[in-house]
């Protein structure tokens, strides 16, 4: 069937996009119309206009990225990226929200073709959108050479209400006004609408000065149906280099719909057969055809198809002549987009000697200066505490607008921004890292979370890990926060015994690639094991292994992790010395352990000793599934305390003699 809408083919893709989302919510009885209605001519205008991409293959490196931050408008995007020609079908579409289908109800990274992050929870995907500009302008400034611009890409995103009122928003949006990130572009759908009615319920601010006062480039564009203004808006916004650019859009949630445009109940809701039938009539659309694709759409999206092919083409002959003229750079780009790393770097992992205590924060900042010299796009920051962190790559230089090809980050205190932030830049392909205290996790979780979710290997450093941080007291010593990270899905958290555990983990961490980690280091000094007398470090590449062995079958087992392991080799002496044969393990990181086959987590927790006792200094939720029903586990059952650190672990019983008491206790019952 063919259509012309008010005699523009621009019109008819837009009133199908409008069309097709409507549809889908309505079958599924669940969703987000409104947004997709409203916002049709904005997205298709970006697309359409000023996107470079290729459908054929979603990973072009040089493409532009668009992340809808308003997730919620999931349709929006299955809807343009279905007509622009990526391998999503209609009938893709007819299974939004359905089980196991490739449209879920917010957009998911790895699963719909197009999808560069998953969101959904506002104000992330502007936050990551940050990140992806960051790895952009490091990937131009330590690729390209004179004649050979093989990195040159824009980043669009699409924000709401909802997305500003977040503070990561803000956060995210100080930082790239600081760095002068000409290559992002923002556009806020500014409907004035929410769940709870109209945005004038909680949110007044004049977003335009915010974004002025942050040193961003700012437009606005009064009708989101002006496609000139929109256009024109957006060209601005690319031409400008200096800033990034925001441009305010004035939009009518549900546009066209009779009786729900401008209301709330457009926003989360399906607008009901009737309503979809009369928003139909308002764009000229027969009111009893469903899912409808006009026939001339078939022919843009053809031409939408070989345009993308052609771009990709060209790169790829500017590539060859970049490959022959810089071989070694196009082998390391190459080496980027497949996430492999350089041959050899693992030589790069420094060994420690067992005369000297290191704190884990201090000796992860030696390995990562090892592991810098042999991978270039090893990069990242703190938020405000590489002194404390130890995580500065020495003469890399700091990452400014004067110098986009430096290799540490400053975030600032915005450990929540910093999270997104590393997420964007490790979805560009870099192995990026953050690093903050561990209490701050918690400023920084939704982002964990995400990466989690998104299987993007992103790397985040911890460190003050326990109560061990001694005199800055509660506020600053984290004691549920192992196990709150412990909980998220796919994520790894590494708390290594010594220096030596640590190096040998960071083989798995680099390693990882569907996977974030998360590194939990300690302030204060522990001993370098011995491991002439005890077992070798590369059993940590398993999870949990046996550290300390006795001649004889155990007669209990005492697990730990991090700090907390060389109490329990000071315990295994001191039992040994009472005639008790004693196992230590050492478990690194749970996730890990729980992925080796059956037969391994057998031979290191065997079923034959009962008596256990872990120890950890923090909330001891979790260590049943290791002790048992007879076990002991000595953790914290309270916030920690301002003191020396030794002292602190006398007076909550984390001690050596704690834990002989304890195995006793354990073997008798």
């Amino acid at each position: 069937m063919r259509i012309i809408t008010e005699k523009s083919l621009e019109k008819t893709i837009i009133n199908t996009i409008r069309t097709l989302s409507m549809d889908a919510v309505q079958k599924a009885n669940s969703g987000h119309p409104g947004t997709p209605m409203a916002l049709a001519p904005v997205a298709f205008t970006i697309f359409d206009k000023f996107m470079r991409f290729n459908p054929a293959d979603p990973q072009w490196p040089n493409r532009d990225r668009f992340v809808l931050s308003a997730g919620h408008a999931s349709m929006l995007l299955y809807s343009i990226l279905h007509i622009m020609g990526y391998d999503l079908s209609l009938e893709d579409l007819k299974n939004f929200r359905q089980l196991h289908s490739r449209t879920p109800g917010h957009p998911e990274f790895g699963l719909t073709p197009g999808v560069e992050m998953t969101t959904g929870p506002l104000g992330q995907g502007v936050g990551t959108s940050v990140g992806m500009a960051v790895a952009e302008k490091w990937l131009k400034s330590h690729f390209n050479r004179p004649g050979h611009d093989i990195v040159d890409y824009d980043i669009f995103a699409l924000a709401s209400d909802g997305d500003f009122m977040e503070g990561i928003s803000h956060e995210a949006a100080s930082l790239a006004g600081h760095l002068g990130l000409g290559n992002l572009v923002w556009l806020y759908d500014n409907n004035s609408i929410t769940i709870e009615g109209s945005t004038s319920l909680a949110f007044s601010e004049d977003v335009a000065t915010r974004f002025h006062g942050y040193g961003w480039y700012v437009q606005s564009v009064d009708d989101a149906n002006d496609l000139k203004s929109l256009e024109n808006a957006l060209r601005s916004a690319v031409d400008e280099k200096d800033k990034p650019s925001l441009i305010i859009v004035k939009s009518h949630i549900a546009y066209g719909a009779p009786n729900k445009q401008d209301t709330a109940e457009a926003h989360g809701s399906p607008l009901g057969e009737e309503e979809v039938a009369g928003a139909k009539k308002f764009y000229g659309w027969p009111e009893d055809r469903k899912f409808l694709i006009p026939d001339e759409i078939s022919d843009y999206t053809e031409e939408t198809k070989e345009r993308g092919a052609k771009l990709q083409a060209e790169w790829d002959l500017k590539f060859a002549k970049y490959e022959k003229d810089f071989p070694e750079l196009a082998v390391e780009f190459r080496q980027i987009q497949d996430r492999k790393l350089p041959e050899g770097w693992e030589n790069g992992l420094p060994r420690f000697p067992s005369d000297k205590a290191l704190a884990t924060r201090q000796s992860n900042g030696q390995i990562l200066n090892a592991l810098a010299e042999k991978i270039p796009w090893l990069l990242g920051g703190s938020g405000d505490l590489m002194p404390s962190t130890k995580t500065k790559i020495i003469e890399a230089g700091d990452f400014e607008k004067s110098d986009y090809g430096a290799r540490n980050l400053h975030f600032g205190i915005r450990e929540h921004a910093m999270g997104a932030i590393v997420n964007g830049m490790s979805l560009s392909k870099l192995r990026a890292f953050g690093a903050t205290f561990l209490v701050f996790s918690d400023y920084m979780r939704p982002a964990i979370r995400l990466a989690a979710l998104m299987g993007t290997p992103s790397i985040f450093i911890f460190t003050h890990d326990s109560i061990g941080l001694g005199e800055d007291g509660p506020t600053h010593q984290p004691v549920e926060h192992l196990t709150a990270l412990r909980a998220i899905p796919n994520l790894d958290l590494i708390r290594p015994a010594d220096a030596n555990e640590l190096s040998v983990l960071w083989n798995h961490i680099l390693n990882s690639k569907d996977r974030p980690i998360a590194l939990a280091l300690t302030r204060q000094k522990v001993p370098t094991i011995d491991r002439n007398r005890f077992s070798s470090a590369e059993g940590a590449l398993k999870g949990a292994y046996v550290l300390a062995e006795s001649d004889s079958q155990p007669n209990v087992i005492l697990m730990a992790t991090g700090s907390e392991v060389h109490l329990c080799l000071e315990a295994h002496e001191k039992l040994k010395n009472q005639g008790v044969t004693a196992r230590v393990v050492s478990m690194p990181c749970w996730s890990l352990f729980d992925r080796q086959p059956d037969d391994y987590r057998r031979s290191i927790l065997p079923e034959s000793v009962p008596a256990r006792v872990a120890i950890e200094a923090g909330v001891t939720l979790g260590w049943e599934r290791y002790t048992g029903a007879k076990g002991i586990i000595l953790g914290l059952h309270r916030f920690g305390m301002s003191a020396p650190y030794e002292q602190i672990y006398s007076e909550l019983g984390l001690t050596a003699e704690g834990i002989v008491a304890a195995a006793m206790k354990a073997m008798r019952d």
